[in-house]
């Protein structure tokens, strides 16, 4: 609990960078894994995890290896950005060795998921100092940081199974805006009522999302679907959390999905337009 209570859980605003426009790249890793890329800045959701449950992607060794010596694509990432504790998308073991090896990386991770990595990092202020335990409860206003170029915002919604299962887990919805242009969203396993999302509506209201990342099953929910075109409105959604059984050829999967866009294999990318 010592080196608990030295992870930062405030951070001061700072003003954003400015770049000049080029390519947005979303590149999904496996599972809830996705690199953005915006110029020099890259930040990544949920890309150190072990457990696929016999049922998603993992993500590929050589790609994981790029990430941890940070060889291209995964130069000079910013941030990582870890939406809950759970086994197929955080390892807490290798997450604090990611930490270690990359000395220029900020974590950004639910108090639950930093809680689990401290017995795995040394006693060092300055690994300690590049991570932001967020803690926030159920119905808590959208935490707000802006950290050079990156504004993130952090909602709490609830895992899917909400309120019959996982109520406990610490599931954070990550907004982040690159350089004032282009702003993603990483839900997570955010569970699929509105009631979730219209406890913060000035927060989903306030600013345009270029591209959404939700979890497959909102579009074969109508109250996943309703949440997307009334309260998120982004201007492009693209699946994860598929199952690797998933066809790519869009043709051939369930009816449900197939007019929905889905990443189904690490490596592939999609372009962001942004205004």
């Amino acid at each position: 609990m010592k080196k608990l209570s030295r992870i930062l859980v405030v951070v001061a605003l700072a003003v954003a960078g400015v770049t000049t426009r080029a390519e947005i790249v979303a590149t999904y890793l496996g599972n809830e894994g996705v690199l953005v890329t915006y110029g020099e800045s890259k930040v990544l959701f949920d890309p150190i995890y072990r457990n696929g449950f016999d049922q998603y992607e993992l993500v590929p060794a050589q790609m994981e290896a790029a990430i941890f010596s940070g060889e291209a694509p995964f130069d000079g990432v910013n941030a990582v950005f870890v939406s809950h504790h759970h086994g197929d998308h955080f390892s807490a073991e290798h997450m604090a060795q990611l930490m270690m090896q990359q000395t220029g990386l900020r974590l950004y991770a639910p108090v639950q998921a930093v809680a689990a990595m401290l017995p795995h990092l040394p006693d060092d202020d300055t690994i300690f100092s590049r991570m932001i335990g967020i803690h926030l409860e159920y119905g808590d206003p959208a935490m707000v940081i802006t950290e050079g170029a990156l504004k993130i915002g952090a909602v709490r919604v609830p895992h899917s199974g909400w309120p019959d299962s996982m109520a406990d887990v610490q599931n954070l919805a990550f907004r982040v805006t690159l350089h004032d242009e282009a702003t993603v969203l990483h839900l997570g396993d955010a569970d699929t009522s509105d009631t979730h999302y219209e406890k913060n509506a000035g927060h989903w209201s306030n600013e345009t999302i270029d591209m959404a990342f939700p979890p497959y099953w909102y579009f074969s929910s109508g109250r996943g679907r309703h949440v997307l075109s009334e309260r998120l409105k982004p201007r492009h959604s693209v699946g994860i959390h598929v199952p690797a059984k998933m066809p790519d050829n869009p043709t051939q999967r369930p009816p449900e999905y197939r007019g929905y866009d889905l990443f189904t294999r690490p490596g592939q990318t999609r372009r962001i337009e942004a205004n």
